[in-house]
This record gives C-alpha cells, sequence and structure tokens, in this order.
C-alpha cells in the first residue's frame, strides 16, 4: 500500500509518540504489567488508522474527453441545479461528493483542460454535508476549460474536521484527467458545478471513485454555444 506525501508528517509524529511510550514504559515501569496496554493500543490505533487515511491506491485511469470523472472517493450528497455566484453567476449544475475520514482524500482531475481560475477562500469549518458549506467553509475554488470549450468549477472544502486543503495546480497550466489535484485532510466535500443540460450519471447516495466513477457526459455538438451565453 502506498502511502500520500501529505501523511508523512503525521504518521511520522504517531509513530514516535508510539516509540517514546515503549521507551518510557521499559525503562520508568518495567514491572507495569498488561495495564501498559492501554497507553500502546490509542496508538496503536491511531498509527493505523493513519495509514488508512493517508492511503494513495494506483489506479488504471482512462481518460474521456466527454466524461467528467469524480474528483475524490465518497458518497454523493448532492444533484441539483445552483447559482453558481463566484465565477460563472448563473444557474449551473451542482454535484457534490462527500469524503468520510475512511475514505481516500487524494483529489483528481475531473476533466482535461486549462486551469483559467484557482482562488483559496477563507471561511468557517462547518459540517461538509451541509449545503451551507460549498459557500460558507473554507474551499480552493478551482475553474477548468475542457478541449471542447466546456468550462467546469471545482471547489475544494473543508470541513468540521478537515482543515487543511492542499492544491497542487495553479492558473494556466494544462492538467490531464485523473492526474492528482490536491489532498484534503479528515473529512471533506468536492463540488462540482457543470454546464445546464449536462447528463448525470449519478444519484444522490451513489458511491464514487476519484478518477474512476463518471459524474456526467459533456454534450461536445454544444460546448461552444455554452460558454458564450
Amino acid at each position: 500500500m502506498k502511502i500520500h506525501r501529505e501523511g508523512y508528517p503525521t504518521i511520522t509524529l504517531v509513530t514516535a509518540l508510539l516509540i517514546i511510550a515503549v521507551f518510557v514504559m521499559r525503562i520508568f515501569f518495567p514491572e507495569a504489567g498488561n495495564w501498559v496496554w492501554f497507553i500502546y493500543a490509542p496508538l496503536i490505533v491511531l498509527w493505523i488508522m493513519m495509514l488508512q487515511f493517508f492511503r494513495s491506491p494506483n489506479r488504471k485511469i482512462t481518460p474521456d474527453p466527454t466524461a467528467v470523472l469524480s474528483p475524490a472517493d465518497g458518497r454523493v450528497v448532492v444533484v441539483e441545479e445552483a447559482f453558481e455566484k463566484e465565477f460563472f453567476k448563473k444557474p449551473m449544475l451542482q454535484v457534490s461528493i462527500f469524503m468520510s475520514p475512511l475514505n481516500v482524500h487524494q483529489n483528481r482531475y475531473p476533466v482535461t483542460g486549462k486551469v483559467l481560475y484557482k482562488r483559496h477562500h477563507q471561511g468557517k469549518f462547518l459540517l461538509a454535508w451541509s449545503p451551507k458549506s460549498s459557500t460558507l467553509n473554507e474551499r480552493t475554488s478551482i475553474v477548468f476549460e475542457t478541449e471542447n470549450d466546456h468550462q467546469i468549477l471545482m471547489h475544494q472544502v473543508a470541513g468540521f474536521v478537515a482543515r487543511r486543503i492542499v492544491c497542487y495546480t495553479r492558473e494556466g497550466t494544462t492538467v490531464k484527467q485523473g492526474d492528482e489535484l490536491g489532498f484534503i485532510k479528515f473529512g471533506s466535500r468536492a463540488d462540482l458545478y457543470l454546464p445546464l443540460g449536462t447528463k448525470v450519471n449519478v444519484e444522490i447516495g451513489d458511491k464514487v471513485k476519484g478518477g474512476i466513477s463518471s459524474i456526467a457526459t459533456l454534450d461536445i455538438e454544444s460546448a461552444g454555444k455554452r460558454v458564450q451565453d
């Protein structure tokens, strides 16, 4: 199992705490007996949880210019029309994915194209499945333009537990569908805003995998017209 680089500091810290605990108990409390496991066990469980949380699975991703692939592992919690007021300033189709602490938290590019816009917004840390988290929580906004002129907005949204968003992309760069976009620590959410009329392939409650699951199918024939609207 591969561990994501964002997990190295946290896993190193937990490992160090476990080693220190063993050292202290062996040196200062050599006759402690079985009760030392009340100290060891929580640290071992925490260490295993960190390995699980920061895992980075190898996935074979097949790019598809007509598809919007899931940017994250998780569960679909929103599929609805919503007014996007940051960049497009018009109604869009919103699809939101909630990432629990048990999911892989590596984020991937949903499409191949150019990064037109990137902004980080300070905000609150409401529960990530709350509808208000999309606009009130700390988040990073990224707009992609595909080779077929579709424009799509993605939010990396921090949650009540997740308080650190990592985004590796920059404005003006060309990105490949399925490649790594970033990471959000300890439970979070990803929002996609798609052009109206886009065929959505998921429903609320569906489980999705980043870079694998098709969230939507883009209408290639009407792409240019939508950008002009």
